[in-house]
């Protein structure tokens, strides 16, 4: 494969989701640019991430699992990733639905995956199976951690009375299941198969479950509902 045909595999997993969960929002699309920069932030974050965890490596080593899987790896990134959605979007007019936290904080975990994906194909080469299985993998695992980031960051921003708590979840739970991810890739090396099936089928369950939770939420939904009865 050419250079350019390696960029547009490695790209396509990533702009593909992205459009999908952005489609899914089903009474007030998102302004694209605003969208696009989230993406952007999130294509820039892979190189800090990358030295930030080589610096740990250095200093506390990557030989534990657990320490590797929860802190260096999914721990670092997605605080970087939950920082950016937090101190960008959070009291940002644009975000006026629960939905909204979804949108952005997948637009920056998919660009941070892109990113990833682009530069293991040009480290690794590409085939149509390792392509296949990255989109399954690490690029969709990145925008499930991003629909529960934003997920909850839409509760705390639409549930004042309990923000606190859901500002909490939506840091935590995305590295509670980015580590877990990371942990049985490394600890199920040779059948970790039997063990990344179930959890991504359970994880992509609750996603699409918190996706219509949030869209059900909108406060758009009213509106929208009302304007439909005065028409009819």
């Amino acid at each position: 494969m050419n250079v350019f045909s390696v960029l547009m595999a490695a790209v396509a997993p990533g702009i593909s989701l992205l459009a999908y969960f952005y489609l899914k929002d089903r009474y007030e699309t998102e302004p694209i640019h605003l969208v696009g920069k989230l993406f952007l932030c999130g294509v820039l974050l892979v190189i800090p991430a990358m030295v930030l965890q080589n610096s740990f490596m250095q200093e506390i080593g990557g030989d534990n699992h657990f320490t590797f899987a929860f802190f260096i790896s999914g721990g670092l990134e997605e605080f970087l990733k939950w920082f950016v959605v937090y101190h960008l979007i959070y009291r940002h007019d644009s975000f006026d639905e629960p939905y909204d936290g979804i949108v952005y904080a997948v637009a920056v975990s998919l660009g941070f995956a892109t990113l990833e994906n682009i530069l293991y194909a040009f480290a690794n080469g590409i085939s149509m199976s390792s392509l296949l299985m990255r989109a399954l993998l690490p690029v969709s695992g990145h925008a499930l951690f991003g629909v529960m980031m934003g997920y909850y960051l839409g509760k705390a921003k639409f549930m004042r009375s309990q923000e606190r708590k859901y500002l909490l979840a939506s840091l935590f739970l995305p590295i509670l299941w980015h580590g877990a991810f990371d942990y049985i890739l490394l600890v199920a090396a040779n059948n970790w198969i039997w063990f990344m099936l179930p959890f991504m089928t359970l994880l992509w369950i609750r996603t699409l479950w918190k996706v219509d939770r949030a869209n059900d939420r909108s406060p758009l939904r009213v509106v929208r509902g009302e304007e439909e009865f005065k028409i009819g």
